[in-house]
């Protein structure tokens, strides 16, 4: 079992994973590696999923940590904090539309928002790890 401290680690982890997985899938499609997308996108949509359950449970657990930076780095903080988690809370739904639609063969309308969704997906993941070192190791 893993400690509950070494939780935001881990997160931190395996948002790094999912914005290099989202990456690798963006650099398969562009070069037509369908089977190579299909891969990193599916590889991708598990580890964030796993990060989803591991910070549900360390907040149940631990509850917030408040950032306990001063000066400019408060309001680069929550900048990036409010954005991460307006995203975040958004980019739900558009991961579960965008992979259905490439479930069900629909690659036209899968193409289409996949364009908006990847790159959000690939902030919330980046901008997670950036909260994460902001929060933990500043």
């Amino acid at each position: 079992m893993i400690p509950i401290h070494f939780l935001p680690t881990l997160n931190a982890t395996l948002n790094t994973l999912s914005a290099i997985l989202l990456a690798t899938g963006y650099v398969c499609i562009r070069r037509k590696k369908i089977a190579a997308h299909k891969t990193a996108m599916i590889a991708a949509v598990v580890t964030s999923s796993l990060f989803l359950v591991s910070y549900l449970v360390y907040h149940y657990q631990i509850g917030s940590k408040h950032f306990e930076g001063q000066g400019w780095l408060r309001p680069v903080y929550f900048t990036i904090l409010i954005s991460h988690t307006t995203l975040a809370a958004a980019i739900v739904p558009l991961v579960i539309i965008t992979v259905s639609r490439a479930w069900k063969g629909n690659f036209k309308n899968h193409a289409r928002i996949a364009r908006r969704t990847l790159p959000l997906w690939f902030y919330v993941s980046v901008t997670g790890v950036v909260v994460y070192w902001m929060l933990y190791r500043l």
